[in-house]
């Protein structure tokens, strides 16, 4: 059997829940981000998956400072000439904020193949 697999099975999981109320939504996801590289446990090794179920609840509570809810911009291009898109930060927590904290989680966390299976560990809940 490979080594590392038999590394990532003999982690026992902990599960930390976090409360969204009146944060700031750029230090809690950061905050999420150690939490699931498996950086706060003493057994840490970047090649290892983590072994840490982070929920976030109450996520309609958190807080954005400052003007980002309307100068921040998001852009996405359709690939057709002059199809630029641009959304404001509030428009998009409007639509679905549990998307918007995910990818800023995902943009926090390292960018190998490990990314996609830590983000299967975050749990997040309006």
């Amino acid at each position: 059997m490979n080594k590392l697999k038999e590394l990532q099975k003999d982690q026992t999981k902990k599960e930390v829940i976090l409360d969204a109320t009146d944060q700031s939504i750029g230090r809690l996801s950061s905050k999420v981000a150690f939490l699931l590289q498996g950086k706060a446990s003493a057994d840490y090794e970047p090649r290892k998956l983590g072994n840490t179920i982070v929920t976030v609840i109450n996520l309609k509570g958190v807080k954005v400072t400052g003007k980002k809810l309307t100068d921040k911009m998001y852009y996405r291009w359709t690939g057709y000439i002059g199809n630029n898109k641009q959304f404001s930060l509030k428009d998009r927590m409007q639509k679905d904020i549990i998307k918007v904290f995910t990818e800023m989680v995902r943009g926090m966390l390292p960018k190998n193949t490990l990314r996609d299976k830590r983000l299967k560990n975050l749990i997040v809940k309006l």
